[in-house]
């Protein structure tokens, strides 16, 4: 036996030869490893879809209960109002601002417009400010503040008007106001000052404030301010004497004007008129004079 038909374990053994063919549907295929490759992107891409999917139909559940929650809240009879209360009106009836307010029963209490409501009431020249407050369920407060009336204004009538130069109303009787009565102003002007004061009304209540800041006596002794004058207020004291006091400087033609009525009370000869329009004097006119 020859020795190279032995076969021992340092021996190298034959080479194997391939005996099978690779064909060309196996030779294209790619093995990749257990738990790769495109087999698994699909399910996570699946499991992203769902989750936005939930999230979406989470969203619209919620925007659907809100609109349903506003829906319910807008129409429910819960909230119908049955109650309307007027605070703060003295000189305007309580009638007449819910007539101006307009506010129905069984009117939605989520629905009523408040500033619609505010602005009819302050559109009232006797109203300076209004506030519309809502009370669950069913019950609305009116608040209002009304203009306080200030001094008398004449023009053809005497009308009541506030300390901004606002018309308040008509006085069909005699009174006496506690500041001078403003004279001068036409019928249009009068009708003007329900929206808009004129500006002959303002320098009145000016003159009026001066007036009132000096705290002396002489603020009783003035009964009428005329401004139909170009060259400045007119004057008359309750004893019937006309003071012209010009357009400026007031604060010191008045402290001047005091002293003036204090010397006349105590002369003899009725004094008429007193001018104090001239810086360094001041001119009298006696019960006689021209």
């Amino acid at each position: 036996m020859s020795r190279r038909g032995l076969v021992s374990p340092r021996g190298g053994g034959p080479a194997l030869t391939d005996l099978g063919e690779r064909s060309a549907f196996i030779a294209r295929q790619r093995l990749g490893r257990p738990g790769s490759g495109a087999g698994r992107g699909r399910p996570r891409r699946l499991a992203r879809w769902a989750r936005r999917a939930g999230f979406l139909a989470a969203a619209l559940l919620v925007l659907a209960l809100q609109a349903l929650a506003v829906h319910w809240v807008f129409t429910t009879p819960r909230f119908a109002i049955m109650a309307v209360e007027v605070r703060g009106a003295a000189r305007v009836s309580a009638e007449r601002i819910l007539d101006v307010a307009g506010v129905a029963p069984g009117t939605n209490l989520w629905r009523l417009d408040s500033d619609a409501v505010v602005g009819r009431l302050e559109a009232l020249p006797e109203i300076r400010r209004a506030e519309v407050i809502r009370e669950l369920p069913g019950r609305v407060t009116i608040l209002v503040e009304e203009r306080r009336p200030f001094t008398l204004v004449h023009g053809n009538r005497l009308h009541w008007m506030d300390e901004e130069g606002r018309v308040l109303g008509e006085e069909p009787q005699a009174v006496v106001p506690p500041v001078p009565v403003i004279t001068g102003l036409t019928e249009d002007e009068v009708a003007t000052m329900r929206t808009e004061p004129s500006p002959k009304a303002r320098a009145a209540i000016a003159l009026i404030r001066t007036l009132l800041r000096s705290g002396s006596p002489l603020a009783a002794e003035i009964s009428e301010i005329d401004m139909s004058r170009r060259e400045g207020p007119i004057l008359w004291t309750v004893d019937g004497i006309e003071v012209r006091l010009g357009t400026e400087d007031w604060e010191e033609r008045l402290a001047r004007l005091e002293g003036v009525l204090s010397q006349v009370a105590s002369e003899e000869g009725a004094v008429s008129a007193i001018d104090l329009r001239f810086r360094d004097q001041v001119v009298l006119k006696r019960g006689g004079q021209g």
